[in-house]
This record gives structure tokens, C-alpha cells and sequence, in this order.
């Protein structure tokens, strides 16, 4: 009974001296760090260096500075890793460098400076890729600009998604309407596209589109000079009809459609063209 009553005893006064011994060795540690960080600063050492500042942070209190040398290792190993074209880790040791609040006042305006550049540099590489049409590569480069729980839609990102999808979809239906014969519709559809690299990629399809309409107004042109028949609308009137509602902002397909309505007349499809035929009387 006597063994029993002093083990707790025993075991508090083993827990308290195993507390008491991880504490004095931490600080003990703690007391070396200043020196190891100044050493592996001296000889260049920048991975040594930023390991000792981590755990030199790690164990202060938190209201306490760290040492000129970790800013000094902290910025150099951040000018290299954006030399290599480690964006993420670059940011993130400059990030740090400006929080720590380590230095005189040019030293910490510098540092802010710096990481602005690179960031606005990331934003316009990434919307060159954009432009280029490699949205994949242009997501990627982003990474490192973008925080994790960001809300939905606030991001560059996401901004660059829309686009490029709007775009997709926009040349499907300009297929569709290509392949429809649908000339007018599809001019509409050419003028909603505003990303370059898709622009670029419906050349193709605007110029047969711009060779069929042309082929209609030369066609409405030959019948006015004798060829006309008698139902179908004067296409100079028409013409300027349309002209009117394209300089009010219409889009060309909704211009033609109410230009031959101003007119009195009705859309009819005459094979691959689209007419204005008036009404008969």
C-alpha cells in the first residue's frame, strides 16, 4: 500500500523534471540561433540561414523582432528563387519579409516595392498567355497571386475563365450558323467575340461570311439595275435602312430584320441568301 500511494508522486515529479528539461534545452537552443543565423549568414549559407530564422521565429514570442541577418538571408533566397522562375516561393519569402517589419524605413518601403513589381509582373504575364491563348498556363501562373478561400468570382482567374468559355461558346454557334447559312446572324456573333486568339481563330469563318453577304448586296444590286422582280424590296432603301439601325447600336442580323420591316417588307430565305420580299399588295 505504501509503493501505491508514492507512485503518483513519482510520476508527476518524472513528468515536471521531463517539462522542465525540454524547456531549458529550447531555451538554451533559442540562445545559440542568434549565432548560427549570423554564421551561416556570413558564409552565404542561405538555406541554413532561413532554417535557423524559422526556428529562431518559432520559438520567440511573437511580439518580438527577428534579427537583421534573417531579413538578409530572407530577401537574397527570395531575389534567387524569382532569378529561377520560382514565382510562389519568391512571394512568399518577400511576403514574409515584408510582414516581419525587420529593417530601417528605406529597407522595409523597398521590399514593399518589390513585392508589388513582381506581383503586377505575374498579373501581366499571365494575361499575355491569356491573350496568346494559353488560358492553362495563364491559370497557373496566377497560383501564387491568389489566396485559398477567396470568394467565388472576385479572382483574375475567374475572370479569365469567363472570357475564354463566352469565346467558345460564341464560335460554336458561329459554326452553326455558318453551316445554317444564316450570314446575318452569323456577323452578329462575329462582332460578340472579343478575346484575340479566338478572333484570329474565326478568320476563316468571318471571311466566308463577308464573301456571302457581299454576293447578297451584289446580287440586290444586279436585280435593281433591271433584274428586280417586281415583289422584292429596292435593296438601296433597304440598304440604308439597315445603315440606320446599325448606326443606333442594333447588331447587323436585328439591323437587316428591321430594316425590311421599316420598309413593309418580310425576311424570306432564297436558298444560302436572305431577302427582304414585299408584301403583296
Amino acid at each position: 500500500m505504501a509503493l501505491r500511494r508514492h507512485l503518483p508522486s513519482f510520476w508527476l515529479i518524472a513528468t515536471l523534471g521531463g517539462v522542465a528539461c525540454l524547456c531549458g534545452y529550447a531555451y538554451w537552443w533559442e540562445q545559440q540561433l542568434p549565432d548560427r543565423l549570423r554564421e551561416a549568414a556570413s558564409r552565404g549559407d542561405l538555406k541554413a540561414c532561413l532554417r535557423y530564422g524559422e526556428q529562431l521565429a518559432a520559438l520567440r514570442w511573437l511580439d518580438r523582432e527577428g534579427p537583421s541577418e534573417q531579413a538578409v538571408c530572407r530577401r537574397r533566397q527570395a531575389e534567387l528563387a524569382w532569378e529561377a522562375g520560382d514565382s510562389a516561393q519568391a512571394l512568399s519569402l518577400q511576403s514574409q519579409l515584408v510582414n516581419s517589419m525587420v529593417g530601417d524605413a528605406e529597407q522595409r518601403s523597398g521590399d514593399r516595392s518589390r513585392l508589388r513589381q513582381w506581383r503586377e509582373t505575374l498579373r501581366e504575364r499571365a494575361l499575355e498567355q491569356f491573350r496568346a491563348g494559353d488560358l492553362e498556363r495563364a491559370l497557373i501562373t496566377l497560383r501564387p497571386l491568389e489566396k485559398k478561400g477567396q470568394r467565388p468570382g472576385t479572382k483574375l482567374s475567374d475572370s479569365l475563365r469567363e472570357t475564354w468559355n463566352r469565346n467558345k461558346v460564341d464560335h460554336e454557334r458561329l459554326k452553326d450558323k455558318v453551316e445554317r447559312q444564316q450570314w446575318w446572324e452569323a456577323l452578329s456573333v462575329l462582332n460578340q467575340l472579343d478575346h484575340p486568339w479566338w478572333q484570329a481563330h474565326a478568320l476563316p469563318l468571318r471571311r466566308q461570311v463577308e464573301e456571302a453577304i457581299q454576293s447578297l448586296r451584289d446580287r440586290q444590286e444586279h436585280q435593281s439595275h433591271g433584274d428586280l422582280p417586281a415583289h422584292t424590296v429596292d435593296p438601296e432603301q433597304l440598304n440604308a435602312a439597315v445603315e440606320k439601325r446599325l448606326s443606333s447600336g442594333m447588331d447587323p442580323w436585328s439591323a437587316f430584320i428591321a430594316g425590311c420591316a421599316d420598309l413593309g417588307g418580310d425576311l424570306v430565305e432564297e436558298g444560302p441568301e436572305s431577302l427582304c420580299r414585299a408584301k403583296r399588295p
